[in-house]
């Protein structure tokens, strides 16, 4: 009996498999040979720079815009342009279509001179420094702030020792507020084991390998696992364009200055002042209960770096009446950044903004 003849479905399926191979070889080649992903591509103007500080103001892409400027201050650890990661796959770029008028606070890596920044210089200097400008350039008495993660903190410290200042809303995402509850780093970081003085002391300023390392331990088989996934899909070009542009934010990450890293370690992880309310930086006290502008936060379900339990306290510390909390799946990059961040968490917080920021 002669051989059935094999479906067209059948045949349809090899040939895309065959396609799909030769593919990921030839663009496998130029995924090691081509040059970094573009990144950061939104049009903006460095307005103001001090040695590991950045402000930045981006060019409007609406008609009208909403009166109050908004200010973005980016995690310490990791550059600002994870607002910004490519055309379509930009918060910054969403905000300013939505009639936002957009600023952001990025860093560079603190030089050895800069060794000495302390959690005081951030929360007292910096960005009350880039407050000024941004309502200076803007002509505007307020302003609204986003954190992302430690830029959260940061903010919130801010807020907390300037409750009678011109801020008009804060948002924080992925912001820990309960360092107890930080989960390995918190185990890692214990008192008990962690030297902070010695490593300080010798180095100065905490290297890049040390930041990296200690993101990659949270989840070891992450980057491993993310490079035979971007194999898999080589014949994606969007795929690959995205994994590229996230591989290299993860793979710029900063060193931190000495002693900054030593108050967030002793001050934050350790004596969870933020969190207790006796937190003092710079000669004022940063109260969360003292807070009292509109307050809203983002929670990832699947953070593996900021824990759901780290972050929701927040709405229960600070004094405020209108507060808003959304918990949305993903993890700790995703709630801010990539196709899930466009329809989920974008599209809730500038809603939320527009409406304070009349």
């Amino acid at each position: 009996m002669a051989d059935e003849p094999i479906s067209p479905e059948i045949l349809e399926r090899a040939r895309n498999l065959v396609d799909q191979t030769i593919q990921r070889n030839i663009k496998g080649l130029e995924f090691l040979t081509g040059p970094p992903a573009k990144v950061g591509l939104t049009p903006k103007d460095v307005i103001y720079e001090r040695g590991t500080l950045r402000l930045y103001h981006y060019h409007p892409l609406a008609d009208e815009l909403y009166r109050v400027p908004l200010l973005l201050v980016m995690a310490t650890t990791n550059k600002a342009y994870v607002f910004d990661l490519a055309p379509g796959q930009s918060m910054v770029e969403y905000l300013l279509k939505q009639g936002f008028d957009v600023y952001v606070i990025d860093w560079e890596p603190p030089q050895p001179e800069e060794r000495g920044l302390d959690l005081a210089d951030y929360t007292q200097d910096f960005i009350p420094t880039c407050v000024d400008i941004v309502l200076e350039e803007s002509g505007e008495p307020d302003l609204s702030i986003v954190g992302y993660c430690m830029g959260g903190v940061l903010s919130l410290i801010y807020a907390a020792s300037h409750a009678d200042g011109p801020l008009k809303n804060l948002a924080c995402l992925t912001t820990p507020v309960d360092w107890s509850e930080m989960g390995l780093t918190a185990i890692w970081s214990d008192e008990k084991h962690f030297d902070v003085d010695r490593l300080v002391d010798t180095l100065g300023i905490v290297p890049k390998s040390t930041v990296t390392a200690s993101f990659e331990m949270l989840r070891p088989a992450q980057k491993p696992a993310g490079q035979l996934r971007v194999w898999e899909q080589m014949w994606n070009d969007d795929f690959v364009a995205s994994y590229r542009a996230f591989e290299r934010w993860g793979n710029e990450t900063l060193p931190l200055a000495g002693e900054y890293f030593r108050d967030t370690t002793k001050e934050l992880m350790w004596g969870n002042k933020l969190y207790k309310g006796t937190l003092k930086v710079g000669g004022r006290t940063a109260r969360l209960a003292d807070i009292k502008v509109p307050v809203f936060a983002a929670m990832a379900e699947h953070d593996h770096i900021v824990s759901y339990k780290a972050s929701k306290p927040l709405l229960d510390l600070v004094g405020s009446e209108d507060k808003e909390e959304i918990v949305l799946k993903g993890g700790h990059v995703s709630l801010i950044a990539g196709p899930n961040a466009a329809r989920r968490m974008w599209p809730r917080l500038a809603e939320w903004l527009g409406e304070r920021s009349v």
